[in-house]
């Protein structure tokens, strides 16, 4: 790699993998991305320092770190993994002279003007308004959405936590799985929609067909799913999602469009339809003729967040400016 001021690195922190690739002007350099097991690190600092090291230490102008969890002045706690982030250990790992750090959800709304359509997946088709706000959500280690605002400037992209909301029920079969999910002090959206939910619906639609607990792994199951096998679990987690996705959606009223995103959205999309999530997500009472209007698609590239990511270190103005 050539060793110039220009390069910056990019990373995308996950709850189980860090992706680091170094970018230039905006664009990251695809042939050189790499991925890492954070069980392997104790922090992310020492994740860019060895991503650096095999890279021959190039000279970075800006560090931008997109991470699964909340933000606050400049700092970052991971919810899903014991990690601590802050500027001064990234600095002193990669030599940085200017460090970003946001919320993962807020680089993937960055991300999506230059998303080519070839990267994603429609499920709900619907004319999206050119100007119109956007909702990105993620479905992977844990849940999470962050709302896309159009500006002049750019877009800005609004962080939360939105996988801590109550989760939507509505029966008593509806009760009894919020039992068998709820990890503490009744379920929320990320107890059924994330890596570890997948595994508590099938263990709750196998339990409620009187079957014994399935040993296999989520993306085991996930891809019986997708074959055809456990439809019980797709039609609970289909019906889940889509009922968080359209109260996401009449809060924010996303008419430019909503983005499905993260390693469970992109290996469950096969079956989200057949399993029922569009009516799910239209089954909205007096306003299910609304749910008509946003269009729903789905996130294929793996990588959307480095490339928001690289978009944001390439703007002269800091992210808190």
């Amino acid at each position: 790699m050539t060793d110039s001021p220009t390069l910056d690195l990019v990373a995308d922190v996950g709850g189980t993998n860090t992706r680091v690739a170094l970018a230039r002007a905006g664009a990251v350099e695809t042939g050189d991305i790499r991925r890492y097991a954070n069980r392997d690190f104790p922090g992310l600092a020492a994740v860019l320092a060895q991503a650096l090291a095999e890279a021959g230490a190039p000279r970075i102008g800006t560090l931008c770190v997109a991470v699964a969890g909340p933000v606050r002045a400049g700092r970052a706690h991971l919810t899903n993994l014991d990690w601590a982030i802050t500027p001064e250990d990234l600095r002193a790992a990669t030599g940085a002279g200017r460090i970003e750090i946001l919320n993962d959800l807020q680089a993937q709304g960055h991300a999506l003007d230059v998303l080519p359509p070839a990267r994603t997946r429609p499920l709900i088709a619907a004319p999206a308004e050119p100007h119109g706000t956007r909702l990105v959500i993620g479905i992977g280690t844990g849940f999470n959405a962050a709302l896309v605002l159009p500006t002049p400037a750019g877009p800005v992209v609004a962080a939360s936590e939105a996988g801590q909301m109550a989760l939507a029920l509505r029966d008593a079969d509806d009760l009894r799985l919020a039992r068998h999910v709820a990890l503490a002090g009744g379920a929320v959206v990320e107890d059924a929609l994330s890596g570890r939910g997948i595994l508590k619906l099938h263990a709750f639609a196998r339990a409620e067909d009187g079957l014994p607990p399935d040993p296999r792994p989520a993306p085991e199951i996930v891809a019986a799913i997708n074959a055809g096998e456990s439809l019980k679990t797709g039609a609970l987690f289909a019906r889940f999602l889509g009922r968080a996705a359209g109260d996401l959606a009449l809060v924010h009223l996303p008419f430019g469009g909503i983005w499905l995103c993260g390693g469970l959205a992109r290996a469950m999309a096969p079956s989200l339809l057949r399993d029922g999530f569009d009516r799910a997500f239209a089954d909205k009472g007096r306003f299910s003729a609304l749910m008509a209007d946003f269009p729903v698609s789905v996130i294929e590239d793996d990588y959307a967040a480095l490339w928001g990511c690289a978009r944001l270190a390439a703007r002269p103005v800091p992210i808190g400016a």
